[in-house]
This record gives structure tokens, sequence and C-alpha cells, in this order.
């Protein structure tokens, strides 16, 4: 249960929390938090029969066709019925299809009724090229679950500007990867269950804390990209989550300090940071500070737990969460936890 607390009574228990973590105690405070914002909406949990989408809104792939195939089998062993866009194999330059093709596909996804999830091929980049000519009308008499990561994140913070409940996890490329099993289970078990259960290695450079709050975010540099559009995330009392692959230190960095720029970081129940995957510096002229000192540093001033090391991002394993969806966040020096129940 998620309870409402006074802006009064929370400046109280951030001011009591912050001491405590200023002396050097563990916080056995709970924060539960709504951000005044109504209740997320969460679509139906699937079931056997059930028909599914699977759509291209970005990159193209090269053996698209042999993923679909193999994936096609996997949904199949879960009872579901897939069913494909009509430009899934398109290609336009480096795109899955034009921005008309893409963004027809999962228009129809959306639209039709009777599909309880849409499945995303991969991620890469063409999202946020399209997300401003959807059209959420028929979606939100029918919601249902939308599954991705990476480039969809455009999407999941959309959704969750409506208060819909997505799903950050697997795109349909790894589901053939015997690494990427666990990851898998994990969106099985979400789909069909509603629970996650996300457990992290602890780290000196965490922040204790509980906190129980709508869990938001996804790839870092999708959340900058997405600043001051109408897919800007409102990460007012959220936690947050980040995670990201392939940039230099210096423009993580840079990310961080736009985001604590616009606000975006002052005012998190909790900040959970995925895998920092294959980061780079430049041996000639290092940046100086490790990828957790760059996030240490610009969280410094606030006062809610932190947590790194978590299974979610752009390597195995990338575990599943409801995105939008209400998470008890535990962040102690030797338990570190992130629980969804239905």
């Amino acid at each position: 249960m998620t309870l409402n607390i006074s802006n009064k009574k929370w400046n109280i228990i951030k001011f009591l929390s912050a001491l405590m973590l200023a002396l050097g105690l563990s916080s056995s405070v709970e924060h539960s938090t709504t951000n005044n914002h109504r209740l997320p909406i969460q679509p139906p949990l699937l079931k056997r029969g059930d028909k599914v989408a699977i759509v291209a809104p970005a990159f193209w792939s090269p053996d698209a066709e042999n993923i679909v195939t193999q994936a096609t089998k996997k949904l199949r062993s879960w009872g579901l019925e897939a069913v494909l866009g009509q430009h899934l194999y398109k290609k336009d330059g480096r795109f899955a299809g034009t921005d008309a093709q893409r963004t027809g596909d999962l228009q129809w996804a959306f639209d039709d009724p009777t599909i309880k999830a849409i499945f995303t091929l991969r991620g890469g980049y063409g999202t946020t090229r399209i997300v401003d000519k959807l059209d959420f009308t028929q979606f939100l008499k029918h919601p249902k679950w939308v599954i991705g990561f990476s480039d969809i994140t455009t999407l999941l913070i959309q959704l969750h500007q409506l208060d819909i409940v997505s799903v950050h996890g697997e795109v349909l490329k790894n589901f053939l990867k015997p690494q990427y099993t666990s990851s898998i289970a994990s969106l099985k078990t979400l789909l069909f269950e509603g629970t996650a259960q996300l457990t992290a290695s602890p780290s000196q450079l965490n922040r204790v804390g509980i906190v129980t709050a709508p869990v938001v975010g996804g790839n870092l540099t999708l959340l900058y990209n997405n600043l001051e559009t109408p897919s800007a995330l409102d990460t007012n009392k959220k936690i947050l989550v980040i995670e990201e692959v392939d940039e230099h230190l210096y423009a993580l960095d840079r990310v961080m300090v736009q985001l604590k720029r616009t606000g975006k970081l002052q005012h998190l129940a909790g900040l959970v940071i995925g895998g920092m995957v294959a980061m780079k510096d430049e041996p000639s002229n290092p940046f100086g500070k490790s990828v957790k000192e760059i996030i240490k540093e610009h969280v410094a001033p606030y006062g809610y737990p932190v947590a790194f090391n978590f299974p979610i991002g752009h390597e195995a394993p990338n575990l599943a969460f409801p995105h939008g969806g209400i998470g008890k966040l535990r962040v102690e020096k030797d338990t570190v936890s992130l629980v969804f129940e239905p």
C-alpha cells in the first residue's frame, strides 16, 4: 500500500533522514509517496490465449526474420499468439522502415483492442522520431503492456505521462541469447503474475534508506534527450532508474550535470543505478573519476537512498520491472532490493 504524506510531514521525514545519514546512521524510516498523481493504471495481466503484437519502432536488424521466428516460438510456449506488424521487415536506412511505416505499425498495435501486449524488436534509435505522431486515444480505452528498453525508454516515459504502467524489459533481439534466460524469465513472471524482485550486490558508495514510490527511468541518454519535450520525465518523488552503454565518462558527467540543473535529481524518492556498460575514457587524458564517483558527486547534496549495481540495462541479466509501478527500494549495508507486488 502506498500512503499519501503531507508536504509538511514529508519535509520533516526528509530532514530527519538527512540528519541520520549525516551522522552515519542507517535510517529505519520508510518513505512512501504517490507524488499527488493518480495511481498508475496497470494493464491486465496476460493469460494463455492472449494475442500480442511484434513491432519495430527503432533500428532495423539484418536478422530480423530469424529473431521474430525464434521469439514467436518462445511466446507460443507461453500460450500467446503473436501477430506481426505489417512493416516489421521493412528497411529505410538504419531504421526498420520509414517513420510513417513504423508509426503505422505501432498505432495499429495501440488501437487493436484484441492486442494485450506489444513486444519490440530492438532499440538503437528511432522512437523519438515518431512518438509525437502517435494517438493514444484508443490505447487509453484498452491499456496494454508495452515492453522494451534502451531507445524504447522514450515510449515508456511517454506512457508514464498518461499514468500507464509499462515494462522496462528485454527486446526480442536478445530472446535468442542464452545469457538472457533469467531476463526473459523475469519478463514472463511480470507479465503473467505481476511481480518483480530485483536484488543488487552492496556497494560502499550506496546511500542507505527504505522508500516506496513509483519507479521510472531507463537509458540515461534518452532521459536527457527528452528533456524539455512533451515526453520529459517527471521525477518528483519517484525512484529513478538510470543505465547507460558505450559513453565517455565526460559525457556521463555532462548528462548528470544537466539533470541536476533541470531539477530532475533534486526531489527524487530514490536512485537506482543499473549497468554502466562499456563506458569509455581517454587514457592519454583521463577524466579522473569513475562512473560511480561521477554519479555520487552529483547526488551528494540530497538525502534519498542510492543503490548501484542493479541488473538492469545493456548486459545480462537485464531483469524486467514495471515502469511507473509502485516499488519498494530497500538499501541497507548488506541487503539491496527493489520489489514490486501485484
